[in-house]
């Protein structure tokens, strides 16, 4: 379920950092989750410093990064006991949990500590993995098993590893479109490590278009189609760049770990994009889960919810690239 590459390209609509768009836009650049992030927006109507989204970020870190030792949520993963969350953890908390139980159990924060042993996330695997390590680190996964009480998290196991890496981009866009909301801004477009709110129009008066990137296996980057965002969302998560080839049949695949068994199980699906009038961070953990529930199970319940839209691209049974669109999302070409 780790989120590997960045599908979206994001450079349609915008030029150079810092520059002014047409003649009331400009664009804001930083850092942001260990990636970027890029605002760009009407300007006219109010004004947004960068100083002012770097503090957002700060904030947003203090609470739920896993890479600062003294956020809440390191904290938690540490098993202090006198931890008190804050409004963001909770807020991710429970969008998670329900991401968790809409997908079966296919999205869950919890599963991080077996992506590593089995080598496929940032730290290094555990040698010779067998039935009895993995045993080991399952009673240490599930997510519906974490409760809160009152403003605590209450773990299971101390050894419960929490991580909302799968939504939390998705989340900073959120926080950042709502500080923009709250200064009046009616046109912008907002965008941390692919994932995107667009809101109003463009500098030309048009709805904002982004594009989905084709799955070139040879590193090259190129355009598979483009969507228009009319004040809406898109999140895109997908693992094409680390996947295998099936030595018998030459079928293309990637690996997820399997929340139910903690062993890795194939994958046809390549990318996941989800697009809606939705958070962005829900967009994003629900992008995350269709990931590991593989093209059918996210087909089924695509049909099944369609406030959402989606664009899936997969490898069919004889390697070969294909593409799922749900009917309700336009395009507005193809390549």
């Amino acid at each position: 379920m780790t989120r590997i590459s960045i599908l979206i390209v994001f450079a349609l609509t915008l030029v150079a950092c810092n520059q002014k768009t047409g003649s009331s836009y400009e664009r804001i650049s930083g850092e942001a989750f260990g990636t970027t992030y890029n605002i760009t927006m009407r300007s006219d109507s109010s004004d947004v410093a960068q100083r002012q989204i770097d503090s957002l970020i700060i904030t947003l870190n203090k609470s739920l990064s896993t890479y600062d030792p003294n956020s809440l949520i390191s904290r938690i993963n540490r098993g202090e006991d006198d931890v008190v969350i804050d409004r963001y953890f909770y807020e991710m908390f429970q969008k998670s949990g329900r991401i968790h139980s809409d997908s079966e159990g296919a999205f869950d924060p919890t599963i991080g500590i077996l992506v590593n042993a089995w080598g496929f996330g940032p730290e290094e695997g555990i040698a010779d993995m067998d039935q009895r390590k993995v045993d080991s680190l399952m009673i240490t996964v599930g997510y519906s098993r974490l409760k809160l009480r009152g403003k605590q998290l209450i773990k299971p196991h101390p050894n419960t590893y929490l991580d909302f890496n799968a939504n939390a981009k998705g989340y900073g866009v959120d926080i950042i479109c709502r500080f923009l909301d709250s200064k009046n801004v009616k046109d912008y477009l907002v965008e941390i490590g692919g994932e995107i709110r667009a809101r109003g129009m463009n500098d030309k008066g048009l709805p904002w278009k982004v594009a989905i990137e084709e799955p070139n296996f040879d590193g090259t980057r190129s355009i598979e189609t483009v969507i228009q965002l009319e004040n809406e969302v898109i999140a895109t998560s997908g693992n094409y760049r680390k996947f295998k080839v099936d030595s018998v049949t030459g079928e293309k695949y990637a690996h997820t770990i399997d929340t139910r068994t903690g062993y890795p199980s194939k994958t046809d699906l390549l990318s996941v994009s989800v697009i809606g009038k939705m958070d962005c961070a829900d967009a994003d953990g629900y992008a995350t889960a269709f990931m590991a529930m593989g093209r059918l199970y996210t087909e089924a319940f695509l049909q099944n919810n369609k406030r959402m839209k989606a664009f899936l691209i997969y490898s069919d049974e004889q390697g070969q690239i294909k593409t799922y669109k749900t009917d309700n999302l336009e395009l507005m070409s193809n390549k």
